[in-house]
């Protein structure tokens, strides 16, 4: 499939203002994209094509990176525009225009296209080509790395016309601007090539049939509920959702429900939502009590004796591991390798795990007694690259696991909760934490007192029949925490210190994902102000609002490690004002949410206090408009 094909009607699956209408056009997109016919392109597309409309040319569960960051990419949309461009002009443009892809749009790249494809014998870039590029761009590494990352960007952008440089811009920078997301992506495979007005392969139907509703007709989406379901829990086992799309395209239904989790293939954590005892009483009946642990979340693999892998799965990114042993893999919730930084804990699980095994758990940091320490001790470690054995010297660490998703080649997502736990026990039981079943809310009381004076946050409280469900902040997991009321907000902007910390970021601007919209038709953001009264300093991305700044509990140390952190990501600076990319999730606790009309969120957190920063959590995860409302009382 030509690239401009694929940035030509990616630029129309944008156009549509509604759920069914976007999901028709992408299935569309797909149904094209999937089919090896000769007017279509290859089918071998179909799984890029995918990951590219999620903004990703890695699944979910690789730890790869292209590790190209908005500085980088202005500065190739530069140089590709030409010798009078630098990339001061490009961020000037990018003050206008609020967005890299309609930036790299504007320039005309004619004029250095030849100097990029001479002697080459390239002509159109096509997805697949974008692909190896993109892929052999994340695998620079060492001294001269950002150089070469930079010059594979300007040979891709010397050869894209307008739309093709707006999608690679966006792409790279993983920030699409389509309205698509995973629900959107889920629906579309499904219908795209598992619903009853799927074309067959000798069918005459074209493309174009999901473009809109015919003669006025409301559109719909074809695909039934167990289609979707099929997609669903295979996306759960993979995390990849191009290979989920060429297995419903190739082997349908049957096929998605013959994937199975992988040993060595991270997984979306299961989440939990906060409630009461009451709650979970009348919700479960029977409650299954855990201690809540102040850590960090970590999803283990290993495989003393090979995984169970599936190597001739479609479309696998997976190294394999069918026939070789698997060290012990640790990944963070969001699904990053911290294997090399904590050691001590893939070790524990090598000297006591004989069978291949899933696992989720917490690691905690502990004192020289064992018991447990602040959660900034631990994420002292997670972010460790260097010095890790003085490290390991001065925090030591400790794994509850309270979750088993796999063991000696069972998948158990489906199991009840008291079943994996069972199997937990089997696996790991010098490190499974304790699952204590509760009828009442008096006996949910006593556990969370016990949990507490163990040093502990208090209790989760679950379902024990509970399937376990990737990625899902479900009904079925409660948490139970008696202590200061947090958010976990966006870094998006900040005031530089005084005095002798003149040098470092001194208050920084805090926002929550407004993903119901913040703004009126008239322009006015949630506190009802107009944009032309507003500060600029509280100007937030699209797609986030202020609730306040936070400058009090933060030591010099956190100070300088946030301003070395924040400063790559500054997109604006006014005065002693500055704006970031929003890309840091903190956690700051507050007394009380007011409704305030100094915030674009119509909220302002009463003495704010940071606590630390959520390296377990990327933006996505960070807390929402909605939930602030309900906090208020307002919801």
């Amino acid at each position: 499939m030509e690239f401009a094909a694929l940035a030509e009607r990616a630029e129309r699956v944008a156009a549509h203002d509604g759920d069914i209408e976007t999901t028709l056009a992408v299935a569309d997109l797909l149904a094209d994209a999937g089919d090896g016919g000769a007017d279509r392109g290859a089918g071998d597309d179909l799984s890029v094509v995918v990951r590219f409309l999620l903004g990703r040319v890695f699944p979910a569960h690789d730890t790869r990176t292209l590790d190209v960051g908005p500085a980088l990419c202005r500065e190739a949309v530069a140089r590709a525009a030409g010798p009078n461009v630098d990339a001061a002009d490009v961020e000037d443009r990018l003050a206008e225009r609020g967005e890299i892809g309609a930036v790299a749009a504007a320039y005309d790249f004619g004029g250095q296209r030849g100097l990029a494809a001479f002697g080459s014998g390239r002509d159109a870039l096509t997805v697949a080509a974008v692909d190896e590029e993109l892929r052999d761009l994340a695998a620079a590494s060492g001294d001269g790395s950002e150089s070469r990352k930079r010059d594979a960007l300007f040979g891709l952008f010397t050869r894209c016309s307008p739309s093709e440089a707006a999608f690679l811009a966006r792409l790279v920078l993983g920030e699409m601007r389509l309205g698509v997301g995973e629900g959107t992506v889920r629906d579309a495979i499904a219908e795209a090539f598992l619903s009853p007005e799927t074309p067959t392969d000798d069918s005459d139907e074209s493309d174009g049939d999901h473009d809109g509703p015919a003669d006025g007709d409301d559109p719909e989406l074809a695909a039934p509920a167990d289609a979707v379901a099929a997609v669903e829990r295979a996306l759960h086992v993979t995390n990849d959702y191009g290979r989920v799309a060429v297995r419903a395209r190739d082997e349908g239904i049957a096929g998605l429900r013959a994937e199975s989790l992988r040993v060595g293939r991270p997984v979306q954590a299961m989440l939990a939502q906060a409630g009461t005892a009451t709650d979970a009483v009348d919700a479960f009946g029977e409650v299954a009590v855990e201690t809540k642990f102040d850590g960090a979340r970590v999803q283990i693999h290993y495989a003393p004796d090979g995984a169970e892998a599936d190597d001739d799965a479609p479309d696998d990114d997976a190294p394999d591991s069918d026939d070789s042993p698997l060290g012990p893999r640790l990944y963070s919730r969001n699904m990053d390798d911290v294997t090399e930084a904590l050691p001590e804990i893939a070790e524990f699980v090598a000297d006591r795990v004989d069978v291949p095994v899933i696992l989720d758990g917490e690691v905690v940091a502990v004192d020289d007694d064992g018991d447990p320490l602040p959660f900034q001790e631990v994420l002292r470690r997670f972010r460790r690259k260097h010095d890790i054995d003085r490290m390991r010297e001065t925090v030591s660490l400790r794994l509850h696991a309270f979750d088993c998703l796999h063991a000696d080649g069972d998948d158990l997502l489906d199991e009840p909760l008291r079943v994996r736990h069972d199997r937990l026990r089997e696996a790991l039981p010098d490190a499974a934490a304790d699952l204590t079943l509760a009828g009442d809310a008096d006996a949910i009381a006593a556990e969370e007192r016990a949990a507490l004076d163990a040093g502990h946050e208090g209790v989760m409280l679950k379902n024990p029949e509970s399937a376990y469900t990737p990625g899902d902040r479900g009904r079925d997991w409660l948490k139970r925490k008696p202590d200061v009321e947090t958010l976990d907000a966006v870094v998006v902007g900040a005031e530089w210190g005084e005095g002798r910390r003149a040098e470092l970021f001194g208050t920084f601007l805090l926002a929550v994902r407004d993903g119901d919209g913040a703004s009126d038709p008239d322009g006015r953001d949630a506190a009802g102000r107009d944009p032309d009264d507003r500060d600029a300093g509280d100007l937030a991305p699209p797609g986030y609002a202020t609730v306040g700044k936070v400058a009090t509990g933060i030591t010099d140390e956190a100070l300088a490690d946030l301003t070395a952190r924040l400063e790559p990501l500054v997109v604006e600076e006014t005065g002693t004002t500055v704006a970031f990319d929003p890309e840091l999730v903190v956690e700051v606790g507050y007394e009380e949410i007011q409704t305030s009309p100094t915030y674009s969120a119509g909220y302002a957190l009463r003495f704010p206090r940071f606590v630390g920063v959520r390296e377990d959590k990327d933006v996505d995860g960070a807390d929402s408009l909605a939930r602030v409302r309900r906090l208020a009382g307002d919801d």
